[in-house]
């Protein structure tokens, strides 16, 4: 029996326990649900033992625990390392939610639920992948699994994980399925994420809340202050103001950008799905070019003052906002961070005081296409979609990326399965199931592939 042969005869397995997984909320920003993340955890080191792994283990860290797993079958085959993370996002707010975001549902070969896509579902591609060479001994690497708990809060404690068990890691390419490709009639490998400062800015006026009218027009208000802050961190080009913020940031040549525009790329289309006239962002680059080689800087969240039903005519002591800064090849997190508090320390009026919490952040990766696990990764697509997948640049951040760049000296492989119109981080998150089960067939193929591209270099 093939390993797609095993596929085909066990989707409903694997659908079935992944829509287990699923109901699990494993939120790991929102300590009350603590006791689930570990509960995921102990969910994925119970299908990789049962899937065939030589053993399993939680790995304690200062948060969330990571899952290792390994099967050596040879110490002369070359190692996979498969990277994902259990944990997901907030599922806020929930009434936007069409069902309950942990009961998972499938409708129009889709499945809804938070995490579907981000990452339970891809993720879990790799555990189904690795179950189907198992059974029909088509296992042609070694294969390690770290399966984290913390991406979602970024990472924290996995960084000292990889500096402590470095020989544990050890193996020649490591496997993520944590992006996107283009749609499904257009396979794509990710090779560039952006990175990310992450920033939260409370701005104090009075002592207390005050009435607007005894008060208005003497008193600063602390959301106007802030407003206008944010305001001026772009121009109306969409440029970022702030002095110094492009020095670093790799500039590519028209040959570079011109690749870039192959991809198919429908503009009528996107406008439509996001229900939205025209598209904004920096005046002199596409929109493809804006999410992928550019940096950007947006508000989160906002809040302050009274914001339930009806009205009250407040004047607020305080003012909120998260901010975030996606950023490109070169640039610097803590540098940009330090950038973003030295223009709010520096530019908040003395009518007001101003504190600026940095929270987590990552660094821009750029991976190779001339790999053997890029070209194996090409030859799996090849195989399974009938299609030479494009090489793109993706405009989300995996802090891990650059990390294992930096500690474990390998370059990963972003060998994702999902699609722009997924959802994640939003309400009615889904993963179709024609991804879900590509994504498995597509990963079986890549160790087939990598075996023998790294026996002949």
């Amino acid at each position: 029996m093939t390993t797609l042969e095993y596929l085909n005869d066990h989707k409903d397995k694997f659908l079935n326990e992944l829509l287990d997984l699923l109901r699990i909320p494993s939120v790991s920003a929102d300590k009350k649900f603590d006791g689930d993340v570990r509960n995921a955890a102990m969910f994925v080191k119970d299908q990789l033992i049962a899937a065939g792994v030589d053993y399993a283990e939680l790995c304690e860290t200062k948060g969330h625990p990571i899952v290792y797993a390994e099967k050596i079958i040879d110490s002369t085959f070359p190692t996979v390392l498969v990277y994902g993370h259990y944990d997901v996002q907030p599922a806020d707010p929930y009434e936007l939610w069409d069902h309950p975001p942990f009961e998972p549902i499938v409708k129009n070969d889709r499945i809804y639920a938070r995490g579907a896509c981000d990452d339970k579902g891809q993720m879990y591609m790799h555990v189904k992948a690795f179950e189907a060479m198992m059974e029909t001994n088509t296992l042609t690497c070694n294969v390690k699994f770290m399966i984290e708990g913390e991406e979602e809060v970024g990472s924290d404690n996995l960084e000292a994980f990889i500096k402590e068990e470095k020989q544990k890691l050890s193996a020649d390419v490591i496997l993520i399925s944590d992006t996107s490709i283009i749609n499904n009639d257009t396979p794509s490998i990710t090779v560039g994420l952006r990175g990310l400062s992450y920033l939260e800015v409370e701005v104090t006026g009075p002592n207390k809340d005050l009435h607007s009218g005894v008060y208005g027009g003497a008193i600063a208000n602390p959301i106007n202050i802030l407003t206008k802050l944010i305001a001026d961190m772009q121009d109306e080009e969409g440029r970022i103001t702030l002095p110094g913020f492009y020095d670093d940031v790799l500039e590519y040549s028209e040959a570079q950008r011109a690749e870039m525009a192959k991809a198919p790329f429908d503009l009528d289309h996107y406008k439509k799905e996001l229900n939205i006239e025209e598209v904004k962002g920096e005046k002199g680059f596409s929109t493809i070019e804006r999410v992928g080689i550019r940096p950007c800087l947006d508000v989160n969240g906002i809040w302050g003052g009274y914001t339930g039903p009806g009205s009250k005519t407040v004047l607020p002591s305080k003012a909120f906002a998260k901010i975030s800064t996606r950023l490109v090849s070169n640039q610097n997190s803590g540098k940009i961070t330090q950038m973003i508090i030295k223009y709010f320390e520096e530019n908040a009026p003395k009518s007001v005081k101003v504190k600026v919490t940095p929270h987590h952040g990552g660094t821009p990766a750029v991976v190779s296409t001339h790999s053997n696990g890029y070209q194996a990764a090409s030859k799996a697509f090849e195989q399974s979609w009938g299609k030479t997948p494009i090489p793109t640049m993706e405009g989300g951040s995996i802090p891990i990326v650059a990390l294992f760049m930096q500690e474990l000296k390998i370059e990963p492989i972003l060998l994702g399965f999902g699609l722009d119109s997924d959802d994640i981080h939003s309400p009615n998150e889904s993963y179709g199931l024609f991804n879900y089960y590509k994504g498995i067939e597509t990963i079986a193929y890549f160790y087939g592939h990598f075996s023998q591209i790294s026996k002949k270099s």
